[in-house]
């Protein structure tokens, strides 16, 4: 490829001058091609790879150089010698004459260099290059990790760092590559080549390891392989960016919409996006902001706080709706103001106290003022564009709300949903304590001082006071602000009533799951023993089922949903709802509550840490692991008395999920000295519960509320009552000094084992569910699962035909979680099935797949290919056959047979009458039946269906591509030619017996048909010949006459002109006119096709010349390849018009079968032993040009000389 000139001070230090003249030179570098160079090359070829040079990638280049100037310019690189050779022609017959004209070398210089950049120039236009920020040293390390390691261009270096790969004890000096979907090394030494590629969704511990030895490493752990590399430059960058690539791999594995979220990854993704992106999660958390807030940019400044009146030090976060701010010391201060409350942004004067200042004013009178920014115009700019794009979407949303209010009155009545206006508890809760109204007073005071709503100052004192309890008429109002759910309320108006609206009457698993637990949501609270409680928890929780249809709904979501619309209206616990099942509780109320069993990890982690005594304890009991998940998914609710637990909420509301953890740990801690005493996980429980049950709130107004889970424990002694605010201070107290980043670095740890737990769970449960199905091992089937889940995997990394979302479920069972299409099916077909053989592979792996894929639904999962491999590698000549019959038969016949016996199983006559009612024998009696039917059954090969004469020659056409590889290739090809013209005359033999019965049912009278006999003269040999292959139904009969009309009906198919005398010809001949016209043309078909005994002779092995393949795809004509496209079923696979196609010629598959049982070098064939585990090994292993195969977890290529 040409570069933009670079100059080279010397030009032949490690390069030999292969081509020159007077203004360039072709060098090819020492070491590369034939002979490698000796040691020399071996030493040049060490430095390269060390030194990252582009020489590794590009061992040729051609030099520019004026004849009397020491200086050369590099103007070209080449990967091979054909490419570089062109480039020095063209430079040969377009330059060279030219530069000879001009005088000044400068002038030549300068010439030459604006040519190569404007040739440069013109092939980014030319093939919509864009500009980007990659150097041309990233660019080269993008080629050089694409050759090395076989990756297509859709596969996006991201960065890569120099580094050691501890292989055994020796280190190996190389290049870390990491990528989008994988993590990879390469190193050259002294002619010793290493190789790793690691896949980012198999990696189950990544982490950073420091020994005496290795003070910095980082420790890559895969199922079956630890891989530790050391000497980074920048260890701390290098690890950061991993974590980040394996962290959106698992949220693929976990989640199908992980890889809608993520498609974009391949195209854009750099290390600066990848940077951009954590940034934006970590401002998102920290703010509780809606989850497509992107943070534009932040910076150093001072905000002055009129409460304490100073200049308090800290960081502005912009983003496109929002400008956020909180102090350097964390507690300090923190602010969030929503860009649709702002009014005024101005700059103030400067001065020395108060330099580059920034008043911000909002809609509820508050201004703030922000100083010392270090790039003020550039900040206000920025913010104005927010400020004009939001302005424009309130608007537009007035605009909408207005155009809708002013619709239809009595069409508007009609669709209103009556949703609750008001917070359940003051339905049923109107009493107030001298200590509630003094809470809020203090709320009051507060928000005098620091402001109310979203704008409010957030201090220490606001912690303070959410320690000592938020009232109870202000906690809705205050969850929603802490929560961050208020913004989203805020940008949706109307979005919750559409929402119950169009979920309104619709059914499905998730709303059958939230009838039956609506009335097991806090059953002992009056609010949830009536009808309008349970209408408002029905409504929310199913409008929230159809926003994310991925959660839909989860036990546990219930008790929460219902304590949320005791104190907050309908809409706003809706919201609520949303932000603790996507940003505050991620991934908790899944079908798999992943994020519940990761925060168990993290709980196990910090109980190690914490309470290291009791933590070994705990885990000989496996108490830790039972009490997490209630205590997590319900935040305490369905284990404390209600009243206190409704503090737990507010604290976590305010400071997230590190409350449930300090809180958990304190539970612990406090009874550490009976847990030790404890034998058993049951008593252990006890002594939980117990303590749990005695957290009391002494402030609360409320009538004490029974709880049900005190009623289920012993009739010991009551525990003695625990306040629930001396418990929550004394949590800050012990375990306050956990950070929530610090969290947030646990949870990523544990997310990878949780997941590859998940995973391996799966497969387990794959196996297990079809080793009794298949003659292959519990080992070979985890092999075969593992390279069906790559397959899966590497098609959704680089594209497939169809969208990864549609073949990946975690909803699903697991059978259907993982499923390939037919081009992924194609690529297993070439590596595993025995029938593949290279270029004819393709249109047999789509018969194959079509046959397998018995929904229809053009994809198979795991049960489906193992059946089909099953018996291509265990099953026996008959069913092998059987089974490639089949793939010849037209699409759908055979699954027209499994379903015609379905239909028979639930037809009238099956089913017992019995006054119109069904008992219990009758549901007996289908039960029995649907037993029967289920089983598996040995197919009946009189089931199958006959064997037209256009998909004949499709079957022969496989056979002859089948064997167009093999060892024994012309013995087969003579034995399918034998069998071939013995089926042929079958066919004529049926069609001789069919043709006579049309007769007879034409003419009403049983007249054989002598004319047809007469034409076809050699009848008799032709019927002894064929005694043995008489069709099953024509078995035992005595005469044609008498069996006809027990025939089963051909395809209702009549030829333009099916006259007996044209019986042996035009009637079986299958190519056109033209091509029976050139001889030389005449395609083998034209052989195969000759239905009459006279063309016999032509049929002896011994005719056969060895140039000559019998129904090879590549000898067909041109006419006949454009009317019979590669893939396509026996009608879109058929012969051109033109050609005559004799549609009552048929054979069946007894004939098949018996025909090729005659010929030994077939049956050796198809009964040839499968090497199934060198076929895994071999699969494993294999690297397709431009698309790599990666085995089950990772693969190396160990060191070579």
């Amino acid at each position: 490829m040409w570069v933009s000139p670079e100059d080279v001070l010397l030009a032949g230090a490690l390069w030999i001058t292969e081509r020159a003249n007077p203004y360039f030179i072709l060098q090819k570098r020492k070491g590369h091609g034939d002979g490698g160079g000796g040691l020399a090359g071996l030493l040049v070829g060490t430095l390269d790879v060390v030194l990252d040079s582009s020489a590794r990638v590009a061992p040729y280049r051609i030099l520019y150089q004026t004849p009397d100037s020491l200086v050369y310019w590099t103007i070209a690189h080449g990967t091979s010698r054909k490419e570089i050779t062109e480039h020095w022609e063209w430079l040969e017959h377009n330059l060279l004459q030219t530069l000879s004209i001009f005088e000044n070398e400068n002038d030549i210089t300068t010439f030459v260099k604006g040519k190569v950049q404007g040739i440069i120039a013109e092939y980014n236009k030319n093939h919509d290059v864009k500009e980007d920020d990659d150097t041309d040293k990233f660019k080269e390390a993008s080629a050089k990790f694409r050759k090395l390691f076989g990756m297509p261009d859709e596969e996006k270096l991201v960065n890569y760092y120099s580094c050691s790969y501890w292989k055994g004890k020796v280190p190996r000096q190389g290049w870390l590559y990491l990528s989008i979907n994988h993590l990879c090394f390469y190193s050259y030494l002294l002619g010793k080549e290493a190789k790793l590629v690691v896949r980012w969704a198999d990696i189950t511990q990544l982490e950073k390891s420091a020994t005496l030895l290795l003070p910095d490493a980082i420790k890559v752990s895969t199922r079956i392989n630890e891989h530790v590399f050391s000497v980074f430059l920048n260890i701390n960058e290098t690890f950061k960016l991993a974590e980040q690539l394996a962290n959106i791999a698992m949220r693929q594995l976990l989640d199908n919409k992980g890889f809608e979220q993520d498609r974009s990854l391949p195209k854009l993704k750099k290390k600066s996006d990848l940077d951009a992106r954590a940034k934006s999660e970590r401002y998102r958390a920290l703010f509780r902001l809606p989850k497509d807030e992107k943070l534009d940019g932040h910076t150093d400044c001072t905000l002055w706080t009129p409460f304490n009146k100073m200049h308090i030090l800290g960081q502005m976060f912009v983003s496109t709706n929002y400008i956020c701010f909180t102090s350097k010391e964390e507690t300090l201060c923190s602010l969030i103001i929503p860009l649709r409350e702002v009014t005024i942004v101005e700059k103030a004067d400067s001065s020395n106290v108060l330099p580059s200042p920034l008043s911000i004013s909002t809609k509820n009178r508050m201004t703030f003022l922000f100083a010392n920014l270090k790039d003020r115009d550039f900040l206000v700019q920025r913010i104005s564009d927010f400020l004009q794009q939001t302005t424009s979407k309130i608007y537009l949303e007035r605009e909408l709300t207005g155009s809708l209010n002013s619709s239809d009155d009595e069409v508007s009545r009609i669709t209103v949903i009556e949703v609750e206006p008001l917070q359940l508890m003051k339905l049923f809760f109107l009493s107030a304590q001298a200590k509630e109204f003094l809470k809020e007073q203090a709320w009051k005071n507060h928000f005098t001082e620091f402001g109310q709503g979203v704008c409010m100052y957030r201090t220490e004192k606001t912690k303070e006071l959410v320690l000592k309890g938020i009232p109870e008429s202000m906690r809705g109002e205050l969850w929603l602000l802490f929560s961050g759910a208020i913004n989203e309320m805020a940008t949706h108006p109307g979005y919750y009533e559409d929402l119950v609206e169009k979920s309104m009457g619709k059914y499905n698993l998730a709303t059958e799951e939230i009838e039956r637990d609506l009335h097991r949501s806090l059953p002992e609270h009056p609010a949830f023993q009536n009808e309008m409680g349970i209408a408002a928890l029905r409504r929310v929780l199913t409008a929230y089922a159809f926003r994310n249809p991925n959660i839909g709904y989860c036990q546990a979501m219930n008790i929460v949903t219902s304590v949320l619309l005791l104190y907050a209206k309908e809409e706003e616990a809706f919201w609520l709802l949303v932000a603790l099942c996507e940003r505050m509780l991620p991934d908790y109320y899944n079908t798999r509550v992943v994020g519940a069993l990761v925060d168990q990890g993290v709980f196990e982690e910090l109980a190690r840490e914490y309470v290291p005594q009791l933590y070994d304890c705990m885990q000989d009991l496996g108490v830790i692991s039972t009490i997490s998940l209630s205590w997590f998914l319900t935040l305490f609710l369905s284990v404390m008395p209600f009243e206190s637990a409704v503090v737990v909420v507010d604290c976590f509301f305010y400071d997230g999920i590190k409350v449930i953890f300090q809180l958990a740990l304190s539970v612990l801690h406090a009874n550490i000295h009976q847990l030790l005493g404890c034998k058993d996980d049951g008593e252990a429980m006890t002594v939980l519960g117990r303590y749990l049950d005695s957290v009391t709130n002494k402030d609360s107004p409320l009538p004490p509320i029974p709880h049900l889970h005190s009623l289920l424990t012993d009739n010991g002694e009551p525990h003695p009552e625990v306040d629930i605010f001396k418990l929550v201070r004394s949590s800050y107290e012990k375990f306050g000094s956990i950070r929530a980043d610090v969290i947030e670095q646990m949870r990523f740890k544990q997310r990878l084992r949780v997941i590859q737990t998940i995973e391996d769970t799966t497969k387990r449960n794959v196996v297990r569910t079809i080793v009794t199905e298949t003659a292959f091992s519990i080992d070979e089937l985890e092999e075969l699962y593992v390279l069906f889940k790559a397959e899966h995997l590497t098609s959704c990394y680089w594209g497939g035909s169809s969208n990864p979302t549609e073949r990946h479920d975690p909803s699903l069972p697991y059978l259907e979680q993982y499923r390939i299409d037919v081009e992924q099916f194609k690529g297993l077909f070439n590596l595993l099935f025995p029938w593949a053989n290279g270029a004819h592979s393709d249109p047999l792996a789509l018969r194959f797949f079509r046959l397998l894929d018995q929904n229809g639904d053009a994809l198979i999962n795991f049960r489906e290919f193992i059946s089909g491999l099953g018996v291509l590698c265990h099953g026996d000549l008959t069913e092998k056959l059987k089974l490639l019959y089949k793939m010849h038969v037209i699409p759908g016949e055979c699954a027209k047979i499994n379903a015609d016996r379905i239909f028979l199983l639930f037809s009238p006559r099956n089913q017992p009458r019995t006054g119109g009612k069904l008992n219990t024998p009758e549901y007996r009696h289908y039960l029995k039946l649907w037993n029967e039917e289920t089983k598996p059954k040995r197919e009946n090969t009189k089931d199958l269906p006959k064997l037209n004469q256009s998909q004949f020659i499709e079957l022969c056409k496989t056979l002859y591509s089948m064997f167009s590889e093999d060892v024994a290739e012309q013995e087969l090809y003579h034995a399918t030619a034998t069998v071939t013209s013995l089926l042929l005359e079958m066919g004529e033999v049926g069609k001789l017996f069919s043709s006579g019965r049309k007769e007879l049912l034409t003419e009403g009278k049983p007249e054989p048909s002598m004319g047809r006999r007469d034409a076809a003269e050699p009848k008799t040999s032709q019927e002894d010949r064929s005694d043995a292959f008489v069709p099953a139904d024509l078995e035992n009969k005595p005469s044609q006459d008498e069996g006809s009309e027990q025939l089963p009906p051909m395809q209702d198919i009549k030829l333009e002109d099916s006259s007996p005398k044209d019986m042996g010809t035009s009637s079986a001949m299958l190519i056109s006119d033209d091509e029976t016209k050139d001889d030389t043309s005449m395609s083998s078909y034209s052989v195969l096709s000759a239905g009459s005994h006279e063309l016999d002779e032509k049929l002896q092995c011994e005719d056969i010349a060895d140039d000559t393949v019998l129904v090879r795809s590549d000898s067909i004509s041109n006419g006949e390849r454009g009317n019979r496209p590669h893939g396509g079923g026996p009608h879109d696979r058929g012969l051109p018009h033109s050609t005559s196609i004799d549609k009552d010629w048929a054979i069946t598959f007894e004939q098949f079968l018996a025909s090729v049982l005659t010929e030994q070098a077939l049956v050796h064939y198809f009964e040839k032993p499968v090497e199934v585990a060198a076929r895994i090994t071999n699969a494993k292993n294999v690297c397709k040009v431009g698309r790599p195969r990666l085995s089950t977890s990772d693969y190396e290529i160990s060191l070579s000389g």
